[in-house]
């Protein structure tokens, strides 16, 4: 029952993500500011609070990562209405203002900042656009942040606890599910990264996400190669980070989503079976899913979870793309 209401809530909350992405107004640039808003401060923290600082002991990077981490909500509340094509300064304005809260809230905030911010310089006169329009966002996005923080940040917390102990309670299965879900996630126009940050993910849970991706990487690049979809410059970007080949992803959605699955499912596996922990909630991609592991375990685990994600992940897309161009050449010979 654990692992049902765990990835049941899961799958809700990125159905609910998914219609909004396709739905609502200019909602897939919005997702991609917030994804944006992830790299800038999850990716980050992940780095150099865990590896830098708590692993090398290096205590300036340490302060860089922990500082970068806390302002998940200033960079959402920056960076979605900047991609929505809003004034810089309001962007910044808003961001500045959402201060303290998490990246959700910001998000929200940023979003509506996004929608009317345009609209409110066109109304102003030119010469107070910018001061007036400062001095109503500023309150507007920090009262949305405040007003949307209770309700969101404790719905998060209840699915990520969700997800936490059904990953505790049932590691293998989680493993091969959470595994799968994260990599389909990550490939896809919503952020891994920015999903296990919302949820404030940690422990095996969040163990099985970093490891899972960094298997899925593999698998990918199997795929674009073995199905000639890119040339090496699109395999060793898939690889490193999926959103920077949207446009292949979107255009061979089904094989690269079907085969990543399995691919960050066996990862995922590998990772339950060796009792991963990650308390580095965000780091759910490739570079960070490398390295965050390292503060929370001995060396050697780690290193024997990248070794199986990578096999495991390379043979996955060895032979799930054998299994696409059999089966593309059996419908070719029927016709």
């Amino acid at each position: 029952m654990a692992m049902i209401k765990g990835i049941g809530l899961l799958i809700l909350f990125l159905i609910a993500f998914s219609l909004f992405s396709f739905k609502a107004p200019k909602g897939m640039k919005a997702m991609g500011g917030m994804a944006e808003a992830a790299v800038a401060a999850f990716l980050v923290e992940a780095v150099h609070k865990y590896v830098s600082g708590d692993l090398l002991n290096l205590t300036f990077l340490g302060k860089v990562g922990e500082a970068s981490g806390s302002m998940g909500g200033v960079a959402a509340a920056i960076l979605v209405p900047l991609s929505m094509g809003v004034n810089p300064t309001y962007a910044v304005v808003a961001g500045v203002a959402c201060a303290g809260y998490g990246i959700l809230p910001g998000f929200i905030a940023g979003y509506v900042v996004g929608l009317f911010g345009e609209k409110l310089k066109e109304k102003l006169p030119l010469g107070f656009d910018v001061i007036v329009g400062a001095l109503l966002i500023a309150p507007v996005a920090r009262f949305i942040a405040f007003g949307v923080d209770p309700f969101v940040t404790g719905a998060l917390q209840y699915i990520g606890g969700a997800v936490t102990v059904a990953a505790t309670q049932s590691p293998i299965l989680m493993g091969f599910i959470l595994g799968g879900v994260i990599c389909v996630i990550g490939t896809s126009p919503l952020s891994s990264m920015a999903l296990t940050a919302m949820l404030g993910l940690d422990g095996l849970a969040m163990g099985i996400a970093a490891i899972a991706c960094v298997g899925a990487a593999f698998t990918n690049g199997m795929t674009v190669k073995n199905l000639k979809l890119g040339d090496k410059s699109n395999v060793i970007g898939i690889m490193l980070e999926p959103l920077t080949q949207a446009d292949i992803v979107t255009s061979n959605a089904l094989p690269i989503y079907g085969v990543g699955f399995f691919g960050g499912a066996a990862a995922g596996v590998g990772a339950a079976i060796l009792g991963i922990i990650n308390n580095a909630p965000g780091t759910a991609s490739v570079i960070p899913g490398l390295l965050a592991p390292f503060g929370f375990n001995p060396p050697m685990k780690v290193i024997a979870a990248i070794v199986i994600a990578a096999i495991s992940g390379t043979i996955v897309g060895i032979i799930g793309t054998s299994l696409l161009k059999k089966g593309k050449n059996n419908t070719e010979l029927s016709k």
